[in-house]
C-alpha cells in the first residue's frame, strides 16, 4: 500500500515542476517581446524627434529666406514674422527633452503641422508683398520718368517764355527816327541863338522823332540822355545818376520824360552844360525803357 502512494507523490512532483518551468519560459518571453517593443517606441521616439527637429529646421530656413530681401513689413507682418519664430524656439525646448510621451510626441507633430501652415501662408504673403513692391516701384519710376518729361516741357515754355517776353519788350521800346543837336548861346535877357563855336555855346538842343511802333506803350517814358565830351568823358552830375540799360547799369548825363502817343510828334532836350564847352565832337546817346534809342553828335570849333 505504501509502495502506491509513493510513485503517485513522484509524479504530482514532476508536474508541479513542469508547470513552474512553463510560467518561467513564459514569463520570459512576455519580458523579451515587452523590451523588444519599448526598444522599437525608443527608436520611433527618436527618429521622430529628429525629423521633427528637421522640420523645423526647414520651416525656419524658409522664414530667413523670405527675410532676406529688403522688403519693407508692416507691423503687423513683422508681428506675424516673430510670433512664427517663437512658436519655433518653443518646439524646439520641448523637443530637446528627455524621452517624451507618445502624447507629447503627437501635440508636437500637430504643433508642427499647424506651424507649417502658417509659414507656407507667411511666405506668401511675403512674397505679394515683394510683388506689390515691384510694381509700386515700376509706378514711382514711371511718374518719375513723366514728371521729368513736364518739368523739362515746362523749363522750355518757361525759357520760350522769358525769350518771347524779352522780344516783346525789345520791340515794344522806343526808337530815334531821326535826331539832330544845336548848340545855343544865351543872351542877358534870355534870348536863345544857335552857335557853331565852342566858346559862346552855354547849352544843347537834341532834337529827334520816335519810330512808329504799335505795340509800344502810349504815354510817359523816361528818357536818358548820355552826353560825352571831345575827349572820351561822360558829363555826369553826380555818382548816384545811374539807370540800367541794355543789361549794364550806367552813369546818365540828364533824365527827362516825354509823352509817346505814336502820331510821329518831334521832341526837344534842352540840356545846360554845368561847364564849359570844348572844342570837338559831342556825342549824345539816348535811351529808354531799358533800351538805347538811338545816337547823334555835334562839332564845336
Amino acid at each position: 500500500m505504501e509502495n502506491q502512494t509513493q510513485p503517485k507523490k513522484n509524479s504530482n512532483v514532476i508536474y508541479f515542476l513542469i508547470v513552474v518551468i512553463i510560467a518561467l519560459l513564459g514569463t520570459d518571453v512576455y519580458l523579451y517581446i515587452k523590451k523588444n517593443n519599448s526598444d522599437v517606441k525608443i527608436v520611433y521616439q527618436n527618429d521622430e524627434k529628429t525629423r521633427l527637429q528637421t522640420e523645423l529646421d526647414s520651416l525656419e530656413a524658409q522664414i530667413e529666406q523670405v527675410n532676406t530681401g529688403k522688403t519693407r513689413m508692416s507691423a503687423q507682418m513683422q508681428a506675424k514674422n516673430d510670433s512664427l519664430r517663437s512658436k519655433i524656439k518653443v518646439l524646439r525646448q520641448e523637443l530637446a527633452k528627455g524621452k517624451l510621451t507618445f502624447a507629447e510626441l503627437a501635440k508636437a507633430q500637430e504643433d508642427i503641422k499647424q506651424l507649417r501652415y502658417f509659414v507656407t501662408k507667411y511666405t506668401a504673403d511675403i512674397e505679394e508683398l515683394k510683388q506689390q513692391n515691384v510694381t509700386l516701384t515700376s509706378e514711382r519710376d514711371t511718374l518719375k520718368t513723366n514728371l521729368g518729361t513736364v518739368t523739362e516741357k515746362a523749363t522750355n515754355l518757361e525759357k520760350q517764355n522769358q525769350d518771347l517776353n524779352t522780344k516783346v519788350t525789345l520791340g515794344s521800346a522806343l526808337k530815334v527816327g531821326a535826331a539832330n543837336v544845336v548848340a545855343y548861346k544865351v543872351k542877358g535877357n534870355g534870348k536863345e541863338s544857335d552857335v557853331s563855336r565852342a566858346n559862346p555855346a552855354k547849352k544843347l538842343k537834341i532834337n529827334f522823332t520816335i519810330a512808329s511802333n504799335p505795340i509800344a506803350n502810349k504815354g510817359a517814358h523816361d528818357i536818358y540822355v548820355r552826353v560825352i565830351d571831345p575827349t572820351g568823358n561822360l558829363i555826369t552830375p553826380g555818382a548816384d545818376a545811374t539807370f540800367n540799360a541794355d543789361g549794364q547799369d550806367l552813369q546818365y548825363t540828364y533824365k527827362t520824360s516825354i509823352d509817346y502817343k505814336d502820331d510821329g510828334s518831334n521832341y526837344t532836350i534842352d540840356w545846360v552844360n554845368p561847364g564849359a564847352f570844348q572844342k570837338g565832337n559831342y556825342t549824345v546817346i539816348l535811351y529808354a525803357d531799358g533800351y538805347t534809342m538811338g545816337k547823334t553828335g555835334i562839332t564845336l570849333k
